[in-house]
């Protein structure tokens, strides 16, 4: 069943071929499109049906990549939210924008996509999840919300969807930019049914040891990920009842991986590899699939490019994929890159920094630490890691060493090893491959000004006493 899943992913990932994205009759028309951004919160790449997952139920996204473009190769900028989101908002990478540990804030100055979009003319607003600091770097219109569900609140007020329909609707007239965030299937897995998922008759992943807790775990986050499904589903439906889909870019993100181990909080391929899905009825043709090169930071300079500003002005560290769309390139990015740090999360290491650099092939990750064992919550008392321990065979005992204790450099075949099992770092066969990605990682890092060990010991000097998008905060309040 494992080799079945493998061939499935893979075939997804290299099927080395890409439709052309433009019809033969279409070009990108003068009125600047209305831009849509639904981003999930903690999920897997291949917790989609059309990513290849056997089991998990996903129509609505499964039906919007039908009708758009789907990119195999879309990673994001950090494994933990809240750099992750502003990362994707400014389009720099964490270290350089000021906020690489989670519950971070940007440096003084930074600029975001509603800076860049009102000078455009577009009104830019969220409904659902925020995780960025100081309010006045990200002023969207905050249209309601919470930070976080987790069940505690009535169904459907951590994601007002209504709010997001008034919003499209305010003003025909105007462009607009709306991200809507939902806080699914983010941890503790309590939204959605999951009786739809019986624990027993699920496929569990090759990376992840076989056991009941963990099939328990697969059965209630598959059930979020459907229930984020149908949030998608209501959205699109908004598009077609205001008759705006066809001047509409729909861009779905998943975020960072899940909540399993190997997933949030690692640079591994399941941690920052990313699903996205880009439609755009009449300018970008149905079906496609891309294995170009993307970045989250790419996401803004290609906003500002479809609205019709010049991203090229801007000092961001992404660039725009808009030359996908329009057929003219099949390629992107050579190499892209993601960090992670431990000091500030929930029970993490004191110092674990973590460095991360793809060129789509080959994943290659340094861990600055590798002398400390690497700790989070999953490794603090979460059931299901805790389950492993209690396999005795040796995948069991490899997976929980190979979580806790790391090699200074790994390197992956992510054409033979999706999942990141056989770390081929130091081998005589991959010696090119290997000193390529830690040149360009070791001149990324001076390009941001990532200092390692000492950009990582000042973590914490990132983190804001007040919590914006916490109840009360600024956030809560409506437009700046």
């Amino acid at each position: 069943m494992s080799r079945s899943i493998r061939s499935q992913i893979l075939a997804f990932l290299f099927a080395g071929s890409l439709p052309a994205l433009l019809s033969a009759s279409a070009a990108f028309g003068a009125s600047p499109p209305n831009l849509l951004l639904f981003l999930a919160d903690d999920m897997t790449y291949t917790d989609l049906g059309c990513y290849g997952s056997p089991d998990v139920k996903t129509p609505h996204i499964d039906r919007l990549a039908a009708e758009g473009v789907r990119f195999t190769r879309c990673y994001n900028a950090a494994p933990t939210c809240s750099p992750l989101r502003q990362s994707l908002y400014t389009g720099l990478y964490p270290v350089r924008n000021g906020a690489h540990p989670n519950h971070s804030r940007v440096h003084e100055g930074v600029q975001s996509l509603p800076h860049y979009l009102k000078s455009l003319g577009y009104r830019t607003g969220i409904v659902g999840k925020r995780h960025e600091a100081p309010a006045s770097a990200f002023p969207f219109e905050m249209l309601g919300g919470s930070h976080g569900d987790g069940g505690k609140t009535p169904e459907g007020e951590d994601l007002p969807l209504g709010k997001a329909r008034e919003f499209m609707a305010r003003d025909l007239k105007q462009p607009w930019c709306l991200v809507v965030a939902s806080n699914q299937p983010h941890g503790p897995w309590n939204r959605g049914d999951a009786s739809a998922y019986e624990p027993a008759r699920l496929t569990v992943p090759p990376y992840l040891v076989d056991t009941p807790k963990l099939r328990e775990g697969l059965s209630r986050y598959y059930a979020e990920i459907t229930y984020m499904d149908a949030q998608v589903g209501k959205t699109l439906a908004f598009l077609k009842d205001l008759e705006l889909e066809d001047n509409t870019v729909v861009l779905w993100l998943s975020e960072q991986g899940s909540q399993m181990p190997f997933g949030k909080w690692t640079c591994y391929d399941t941690g920052v590899h990313a699903a996205a899905i880009l439609r755009w009825p009449s300018k970008v043709a149905e079906g496609g699939v891309s294995d170009a090169l993307l970045s989250y930071v790419d996401v803004v300079p290609t906003f500002v490019d479809l609205a019709g500003g010049n991203p090229a002005e801007l000092d961001l560290d992404g660039k725009s994929f808009a030359a996908l769309l329009s057929g003219k390139t099949k390629r992107h990015n050579e190499v892209v890159f993601s960090v992670n740090t431990t000091r500030g999360i929930y029970h993490g290491s004191e110092a674990f920094a973590i460095r991360s650099a793809t060129d789509g092939r080959w994943l290659y990750v340094r861990n600055l630490h590798s002398d400390k064992k690497f700790q989070n919550v999953i490794t603090h008392k979460e059931p299901i890691f805790a389950s492993w321990k209690t396999i005795d065979t040796d995948f069991a005992r490899s997976r929980v060493n190979a979580y806790i204790n790391r090699s200074a450099e790994e390197l992956f075949d992510l054409r033979d090893d999706p999942w990141c099992l056989k770390n081929l770092a130091g081998k005589k066969e991959t010696t090119k491959a290997q000193a390529l990605l830690s040149r360009r990682m070791d001149a990324w890092m001076k390009q941001q000004g990532d200092l390692g060990d000492a950009t990582e010991r000042a973590a914490l000097e990132r983190q804001p006493t007040e919590k914006p998008w916490r109840k009360g905060g600024v956030y809560s309040q409506q437009s700046q």
